[in-house]
């Protein structure tokens, strides 16, 4: 991104990005921009260490080794290592959350009900446990995850959601995963100073890590917000800063987990909730969703009180300068640190998980399962009250832009739009009218251009090449802001995808929720393979992260590489100081698990090669030539 081009894909985010550059305030674009005068160029390929007091070193001409002795190759595939793990970190406290969560709402200690008693009693038979009181049952699968999670011993959940052909693939390449909390003791003690220093093993101990955070803690996550909240269906929402009406008293929930987000939920249905807000002087009170909270809630419910999501982590300042939110509750996960320096614009920050904390706020309102309709009483008791005090202070931006969109696509919900035949899926394939299926899980980044436009981009070309796109993380937020998850994008795709989504009244992308639900995606691949009876590289299938950001996009690729898929990224990732690191991620990792890495910064580009890789799988599968050709032809 270049300084005086445009900074996003959305006109709501150039708004408001020009109106807090005007005033001189802090700003993620300007930031970047600053920072962007001062790279360092060994750190961009990897080649440079801190991790013990002879550094920092940095690997270049004249200098092949750290210190220590490292190479090129132990020290870009060890840095990357390290960082994977946070991912598999955050994953995994999330999971555990979870779990939790389940347990004491099975005690009757949370405002939370058993919502999806069969998918409780059907997740249950999946990993062998049997009873008929619901309650007693949600009790030991809770149980069981935590257990499962930091066991020295094979992840049973793995055992249990990993397709047969991988685990036996895996099984001779020794990638049959332990409990998530040892692979992590494992992978963490490995990437210190002078432990293990060869790429290839360091490479392969972060795929047996990714295995377990996707197919154990993030199956964990969904499973339990499944039961607890519901199974995803598709319906109607919004998207884009006009959910913000600051007449009403807006409580805006951020980050990854959505029990605060739901308990807040129940509460503002009640009508004394709604009337206090009233007499404060507000037209009512209002739930407004950011980034993974925001896709958690909006997937599964269609509450009058929810209004949808403003947009993913990059838009949090500009969102706040509108003026008005009154109270921004930060969980785990994506807040930015500058936010405390936007109650300027009369919000009132407050984190709602110990782990997070930003200058100049030291306390928060720290989520445990006990305390949920506590924490939530609280939160609204303080958004009433700053409504009264903004009310008059300060004249907020009004933001009209609002998408309707369409959300809630799980595998469940898939399966329901096909009448529960997947042969109607598979025949769509064989006829051409799908050519194959893109998972788009990815961040959002300055770091490759304007905010969401390589992913938009991305997005726009596979579908009009009639490639079905699944779309996840923050690339889902950029998608729906842009108005893409909705039938009105089916101008764009081409003829034989329109075609199919029409007959299935679905939209082209299909919004299947959170970088959470690469574990639900690998599900849905899994049903897929087994049903047409071939290993998961075999299908026309692939990944895409148009924009990846941080540690938990790094995770989720590597399990894709181990799952046997094709996945693209950009930006570059920073192991291009090595050419055996390189090699090994792009080439020689295929004839080991059937998947590799594609790296290309040009989106076109990127969905020409993804376009001829499914090409290539169709024709082995035999699937025959597409009914007529697709627009981006003509």
């Amino acid at each position: 991104m270049e300084r005086g081009k445009a900074v996003s894909e959305h006109e709501t985010v150039e708004r408001m990005y020009r109106f807090v550059s005007e005033h001189g305030i802090t700003n993620i674009v300007d930031r970047f921009l600053a920072q962007e005068k001062g790279r360092c160029p060994y750190c961009m390929k990897g080649l440079s260490c801190q991790l013990c007091s002879m550094g920092p070193c940095r690997i270049g001409n004249g200098k092949e080794y750290g210190a220590c002795g490292i190479d090129a190759a132990g020290m870009v595939v060890r840095n990357f290592v390290h960082l994977n793990m946070l991912g598999t970190e955050a994953y995994t406290y999330h999971a555990i959350e979870a779990a939790k969560t389940l347990k004491a709402t099975a005690e009757g200690k949370t405002p939370f009900e058993i919502k999806e008693p069969e998918k409780l009693r059907w997740f249950a038979e999946m990993i062998g446990i049997k009873g008929d009181d619901v309650n007693e049952l949600a009790s030991r699968v809770a149980d069981f995850i935590i257990s499962d999670l930091s066991s020295h011993e094979r992840s049973r959940l793995v055992m249990v959601f990993a397709p047969e052909k991988r685990k036996e693939l895996w099984e001779s390449l020794g990638l049959i995963p332990d409990g998530v909390f040892q692979e992590i003791l494992t992978m963490g003690t490995s990437s210190m100073t002078n432990v293990d220093t060869n790429y290839v093993s360091l490479a392969f101990k972060s795929m047996r890590s990714s295995i377990a955070t996707c197919l154990a803690s993030q199956i964990a996550i969904e499973m339990i917000q499944d039961i607890l909240f519901g199974t995803p269906q598709p319906h109607r929402s919004y998207a884009d800063f006009g959910v913000v009406d600051p007449d009403y008293v807006n409580i805006a929930v951020n980050g990854h987990e959505p029990f605060v987000a739901m308990a807040l939920i129940k509460l503002a249905e009640r009508d004394e909730v709604q009337e206090r807000a009233r007499k404060a002087g507000a037209k009512g009170l209002r739930i407004v969703g950011f980034i993974e909270t925001g896709q958690e809630v909006m997937q599964r419910t269609e509450s009058p009180v929810f209004t949808g999501i403003a947009g993913n982590w990059i838009v949090q300042e500009y969102v706040l300068a509108i003026g008005g939110v009154d109270v921004f509750a930060a969980d785990m996960n994506c807040t930015v640190p500058s936010l405390s320096e936007y109650q300027r614009f009369g919000v009132k920050v407050i984190p709602v998980s110990k782990l997070v904390r930003l200058r100049g706020i030291d306390d928060g309102l720290d989520y445990s399962p006990e305390r949920v309709e506590e924490i939530a009483e609280r939160l609204i008791d303080i958004a009433i009250e700053n409504f009264r005090e903004r009310r008059g202070k300060m004249e907020p931006v009004r933001v009209k832009e609002r998408r309707e969109i369409i959300v809630g696509f799980s595998p469940e919900a898939i399966m329901k739009v096909l009448k529960g035949d997947m042969n109607k899926l598979f025949d769509a394939m064989k006829e051409g009218k799908i050519k194959g299926i893109a998972a788009l899980v990815s961040c959002s980044t300055l770091k490759n251009g304007p905010h969401d436009s390589n992913t938009v981009t991305m997005a726009k070309e596979l579908i009009k090449r009639d490639i079905l796109v699944l779309s996840m993380g923050c690339g889902n937020s950029a998608l729906q802001q842009a108005g893409l998850t909705s039938m009105s994008a089916l101008r764009i795709a081409g003829e034989n995808l329109r075609e199919f989504c029409r007959e299935l009244g679905i939209p082209p992308i299909l919004s299947f929720g959170t970088c959470t639900d690469t574990g639900r995606a690998a599900y849905l691949l899994r049903l897929i393979a087994e049903h047409i009876g071939v290993d998961i590289p075999d299908l026309p299938v692939a990944v895409t992260a148009p924009e990846y950001m941080e540690q938990k996009a790094t995770i989720d690729a590597v399990f894709a590489l181990a799952y046997g898929l094709v996945v693209h990224v950009s930006p570059t990732p920073p192991i291009t100081g090595s050419e055996e690191a390189v090699r090994l991620f792009t080439e020689e990792v295929e004839r080991l698990t059937g998947g590799k890495v594609v790296v290309e910064e040009d989106m076109r580009k990127a969905a020409e090669i993804l376009d001829r890789i499914i090409a290539e799988k169709r024709e082995k599968l035999g699937l025959r030539e597409e009914i007529h050709k697709s627009q981006i032809y003509a």
